[in-house]
């Protein structure tokens, strides 16, 4: 065995060490089961695991295969994701489901590449489930897996450019053993998320400081780098609360805009005002913040009551302006966005 491999099995002997004296018991780590290593794994995206892992349970009670997910209304799977945002997520989750059932025969593929051919899953969550759920020797690389390497051998490649991906990916899969790979992955992903952390890591009882890179050269602050920066627009939202005999005017949100799919209220700027009411909507207090990948939402919230005797009216209005008119009793079954769900929390519905 040449050097090179002689340290890269050292660092992954030491990575796997300290997995396995530092368990942490998570459900999707006690299955081969793909279906439900896929879930975790879109549901961990962009979310901390104490945060998602109520709706890994949520979703495993409701939707127990992936046939019933596949069977599930669009509309029931947004309403459980409700509240962990980047709503494509499960948009995109319950197309693949279908795929898989409809075209697969609610089996999984069970290699790399051929899981990169469904929808929604990108390199990161083939690796996962295949090595996972099938032992295939593939490496993952999340930000995590991006943040050990880049610190420990030194590596200073902006990790938000192009080239980045396919570095950490080949020097990843130099490291991972062929015995274990699954392991292996676990226990780089924990290692990020749980020492190697992105600001004030332990070091002092790191397993890798005697011969990691940043640690040797006060780098540890510095690495990983990354010099692109999302830009983020403010936006502001006026919405007009409209109602009538317990009833609430909503409109689901279309394609090609934020929160495709969910339920929010009409915009004052863009509704006109329904049967010509000469009333203007009183306006609520309370500003209402929600920062998005890409964009800074500030919500204002006005109110305008319809007398009771106007419901038809309001009723045929709502459906030629593409409105829904909902009762209060059953507002709690929408799928709704985060910002949503807090307004209406405040007014105790």
């Amino acid at each position: 065995m040449n050097l090179k491999n002689t340290e890269n099995q050292a660092f992954s002997n030491l990575i796997i060490s300290w997995y396995r004296e530092n368990p942490r018991e998570l459900p999707w780590r006690e299955t081969s089961d793909p279906y439900k290593i896929w879930l975790s794994e879109i549901i961990l995206q962009q979310t901390r695991v104490a945060q998602g892992l109520p709706y890994y349970y949520a979703f495993v009670n409701a939707y127990p295969t992936v046939k019933d997910l596949a069977l599930a209304p669009e509309s029931d799977v947004l309403r459980l994701w409700q509240g962990l945002g980047y709503y494509s997520r499960a948009r995109n989750l319950h197309f693949c489901a279908k795929l898989i059932w409809h075209e697969h025969g609610g089996r999984f593929p069970s290699t790399y590449d051929a899981l990169l051919q469904l929808k929604g899953i990108g390199s990161y969550t083939a690796a996962a489930i295949s090595s996972f759920a099938f032992g295939e020797v593939k490496a993952v690389v999340d930000g995590n897996v991006f943040r050990v390497l880049a610190r420990y051998f030194g590596i200073e490649t902006d990790i938000a450019s192009g080239k980045a991906k396919k570095e950490f990916e080949t020097l990843a899969n130099e490291l991972i053993p062929k015995e274990n790979p699954g392991e292996f992955n676990q226990a780089m992903m924990d290692f990020g998320a749980r020492l190697c952390v992105p600001k004030n890591p332990d070091c002092s009882t790191c397993p890798l400081q005697t011969s990691c890179f940043a640690y040797k050269n006060g780098l540890v602050g510095q690495l990983p780098v990354k010099i692109k920066k999302t830009k983020v627009k403010d936006r502001t939202l006026d919405y007009v609360v409209i109602k009538c005999r317990e009833h609430w005017v909503w409109k689901k949100r279309g394609t090609g805009d934020i929160w495709t799919g969910l339920h929010d209220f009409p915009l004052i700027e863009t509704a006109p005002l329904p049967l010509g009411e000469k009333e203007k909507p009183q306006p609520l207090p309370k500003k209402y913040r929600h920062i998005l990948s890409h964009q800074r939402l500030t919500a204002s919230f006005s109110e305008l009551e319809i007398p009771a005797e106007k419901f038809p009216e309001l009723s045929q209005w709502c459906e030629k302006e593409g409105f829904m008119l909902v009762a209060e009793k059953e507002i709690e079954y929408l799928a709704k966005p985060k910002l949503i769900v807090n307004f209406l929390n405040d007014q105790g519905i």
